[in-house]
Order: structure tokens, then C-alpha cells, then sequence
């Protein structure tokens, strides 16, 4: 296994996150824990969560993946032996209504509750990583194009004033460091920008999504991952799966999109079409199209880690093993060829 420091801090991090939105939903909490207990045998120390999980998001769930790793961690006693990152939920509509009734503003009590809650439901009194889930402010994230000034952003928390409710809590101890996630290039220069100038925490990672389907992370954010230090941890390096090939032909049984086929972000023609083309260089070169896949995305320069998830322990053990997979210069060229054929056609 391979480490990489998290962002200008001096811990450690697997290439391989372990991505756990499924603990509750998809997998039990037995699963939950036999995955948690092989990715750390296989060297994985880096476990990825978050307020919102299990996904998809509702009531009945709120949490459960938290407890679950929380759990997990009582009964196994290995605080010290991983780094630990969640999430703090944003606004949004009714599918986060049930978060606080709603009120998910990054303002000092929104924030000091949730992180609470989440320590809580961890079993634990600190989390390494903490990250804004997604913008408060009205952007470009899960999908959306064509940025849309809006007219309702009222009552916005300053970005200063987020920076200094997580710098308290940094303070009590209860986070050692911070991140952003389905972060803009201007949103993260703004945290970048603000936090130095005020001597207020430095986000140390943003979490954007980023795979053969989608290497939009590539156009400006990329060169602030380099110059500034801050990683991709990239989300949904499978395309929710579909970089596997298996929905090119069928719809697999229990399947996630099989389940919610409202999860359409990876679907559409011209993401299949690129899948297609993806899977069949895979094969032509030898390889399983999800290895590749991954692989592909643990080369970036940019990359701090690459959060895989798995329903179950085949698919766990298959996507770590992608870590020692390394792509030859042919098979980088043709992927640049479909991408240039095909760019981003599930941003």
C-alpha cells in the first residue's frame, strides 16, 4: 500500500480510502465491519464517512453508517491505527429536511451540533478530517452545469465565519484538521485565501468527484492541489459502479442504479458510450475494467486518495487489489484518445 501525507500535515493517509456510505443500507453492520476489518489488513488506514450516509439520504438512515464505524471501533479498539474523515451536512431540499429540520447552515452552533452528534454516533473524541459536505452557497456540484445566479442566497454564512466555528473546534480538540468536498476552484481559493490572511485553519483535502467519466477536477483545480498543497480525495472513482461494465448489458440483482435508477448522474448515452469504450480497452489490454479504472485515478499527481466503496467482499478485495496495478504508457495513451473522443460526459 501506498501513503501520501493529508495536504501540509504530517499524517499519513493510504491511497485507498475506504468509502462507507453503503453501512446501513446496502450492508449490514456484520458486513460493515468485515469490510472495515480487511481494508485494514490489506493496509488501508484512511475510513471516509459522513453525517448524511447511509446513502441514499432519509430519516430512517441518518447516521447509521457513523454508528456503525462507531461500533466498530468500540469493539475493536483500533482508534490510533486509522485516520478517520467525516462530513458535515449543507443545505438543500426536502432530501435533507430531516437533518436538523433543515437547518444545515456552517455557522458555529450548526457546526458545533453536528460535530458533536457525529463524535457521538463515532465513539470517539476526535475526528481527523472534517469536511463541509457540499457548498452552502448556490454552485456547481452533484452533476450541475452552467453556474446560475441565484436570487435566494440569503442569510449565507461568511466563509470567515465557517473558518473560525471549525478553528474553535480544532481548539477543543475535536478536529484535528479540515476539508472541503463538491468544492468550486473559487470556493476553495476563497477557504485558501481567507484562512491565511485571518491565520485561521488551512482545508488540507477537497473531496470532488473524479473518474474516467469525469476529470473536470482537471480544469483548475488540479493546479490548486499543486500549488497550494490540498489533494483530491476523489469520490465515485466507478462511476457509481458503472465503470465495471456490469450495467452495459443487464441490470445486475440489488444493484445500487438497479435499486435507485434515479442515480442517473453516470447514465446517459454518452457515458455509456464512453464506458463501453473504457471496458473494452480494459480487456483488449488484459485487465478488469474496474482495476483500470481505478488505477488510473490512483496515478494522478494530483491525488491524495482514492475512495473506493464495495457492497460486498469480492468487489472490496478486487478494488484494493487495483493499488498495485500500474498502467503502461500504451494503455495511458489510448485512454487519452476515448477522452479526447469523449470528455467528461458525466461531470
Amino acid at each position: 500500500m501506498h501513503y501520501r501525507y493529508l495536504g501540509n500535515t504530517d499524517l499519513k493517509v493510504s491511497r485507498i480510502c475506504l468509502g462507507t456510505m453503503t453501512f446501513g443500507e446496502q450492508n449490514t453492520q456484520a458486513e460493515g465491519h468485515q469490510q472495515l476489518d480487511y481494508a485494514l489488513s490489506e493496509g488501508v488506514n484512511f475510513i471516509d464517512t459522513a453525517e448524511l450516509y447511509a446513502i441514499p439520504p432519509c430519516a430512517e438512515t441518518y447516521g447509521a453508517t457513523e454508528t456503525i464505524i462507531g461500533d466498530w471501533l468500540q469493539k475493536r479498539a483500533r482508534r490510533d491505527d486509522i485516520v478517520l474523515a467525516s462530513k458535515i451536512a449543507g443545505p438543500g431540499g426536502d432530501w435533507v429536511s430531516h437533518i436538523r429540520d433543515g437547518q444545515t447552515r456552517f455557522d458555529e452552533k450548526t457546526i458545533e451540533t453536528a460535530l458533536n452528534n457525529s463524535l457521538k454516533r463515532l465513539k470517539t473524541d476526535y475526528i481527523d478530517l472534517y469536511q463541509l459536505h457540499w457548498p452552502e452557497r448556490n454552485t456547481n456540484y452533484f452533476g450541475r452545469l452552467g453556474y446560475e445566479q441565484s436570487e435566494k442566497e440569503q442569510g449565507l454564512t461568511p466563509i470567515i465565519k465557517t473558518l473560525q466555528a471549525l478553528e474553535k473546534q480544532v481548539q477543543a480538540g475535536k478536529i484535528r484538521h479540515i476539508g472541503l468536498s463538491n468544492e468550486t476552484p473559487w470556493g476553495i481559493m476563497q477557504f485558501i485565501t481567507v484562512a491565511k490572511s485571518m491565520n485561521l485553519p488551512l482545508v488540507v483535502s477537497v473531496q470532488n468527484p473524479y473518474s474516467l467519466l469525469n476529470r473536470t477536477y482537471e480544469v483548475g483545480c488540479a493546479e490548486i492541489s499543486h500549488r497550494e498543497n490540498i489533494g483530491l480525495l476523489a469520490y465515485s472513482p466507478l462511476g457509481f459502479g458503472v465503470l465495471t461494465g456490469k450495467y452495459l448489458n443487464a441490470q445486475p440483482t440489488d444493484a445500487r442504479l438497479t435499486r435507485w435508477p434515479n442515480y442517473s448522474r453516470y447514465s446517459n448515452p454518452q457515458a455509456v458510450e464512453a464506458t463501453r469504450a473504457y471496458v473494452e480497452l480494459a480487456q483488449r489490454f488484459q485487465l478488469d475494467p474496474a482495476q483500470m479504472a481505478l488505477a488510473f485515478v490512483n496515478s494522478r499527481p494530483f491525488l491524495t486518495a482514492d475512495i473506493i466503496g464495495a457492497t460486498n467482499m469480492s468487489q472490496l478485495k478486487n478494488n484494493i487489489a487495483s493499488e498495485q496495478l500500474i498502467l503502461s504508457e500504451e494503455l495511458l495513451s489510448e485512454i487519452t484518445n476515448i477522452h479526447q473522443r469523449i470528455p467528461n460526459p458525466a461531470p
